[in-house]
């Protein structure tokens, strides 16, 4: 997916100003496709130029003009089309996972550290993400299609922060169950064998 997916998903459901899409993205699109404020406004312009997005200037008198993008039929048609197709699983880049394979270049307890943190994160960002869901607190199956559909993307990410959590508990009960003491001890042995040469 790119990001002209991302930006046309949430045209879909109502017009934005830039300075509105931006804001409206991180609270939705967002938690689950990164964009920065200059990146959405550059592909706002390119999605202009394609045909896939109009513009409306909303005149605010001595303020500057206020531009709404609206997506088109054909913007519609494209998206649709694209909703359609196969799905490319999403690469996988995590700093955690890097950081646990090639652990044993450090003491078990500094691996221990890194994932009660990583664990904190993810306790964060499923709080937000539960608070977000009382909004659906009303039986799924009285939600609107639109409505369904904002539910099912939220649930994957709750149950996504669940795993994570999950994940960092077991890697942590693993470690704590070993003797993480001389866990690591190869890394500790060619630090010292670095120093003394």
């Amino acid at each position: 997916m790119a990001l002209a997916q991302a930006v046309m998903s949430l045209l879909a459901h109502k017009a934005y100003s830039g300075y509105e899409m931006t804001k409206e993205f991180e609270s939705s699109v967002g938690y689950f496709w990164q964009a920065t404020h200059q990146q959405i406004y550059r592909e706002l312009k390119k999605l202009e130029k394609e045909g896939w997005v109009s513009v409306e200037v909303i005149p605010r008198g001595k303020a500057l003009d206020k531009k709404v993008y609206h997506l088109t039929e054909l913007g519609k048609q494209y998206l649709t089309e694209w909703i359609d197709q196969e799905c490319e699983l999403g690469a996988i880049k995590e700093d955690i996972l890097v950081k646990i394979f090639s652990g044993h270049l450090v003491p078990g307890t500094v691996l221990i550290q890194q994932l009660e943190m990583h664990r904190r994160q993810h306790m964060k960002k499923l709080a937000i993400y539960e608070g977000i869901a009382e909004q659906f607190a009303h039986a799924p199956q009285k939600l609107s299609l639109d409505e369904l559909c904002k539910y099912m993307t939220l649930r994957r990410g709750i149950i996504c922060e669940q795993e994570w959590i999950r994940w960092c508990e077991e890697s942590i009960e693993i470690l704590q169950k070993a003797d993480v003491m001389s866990l690591g001890l190869k890394g500790e042995e060619n630090k010292e064998r670095s120093h003394v040469s």
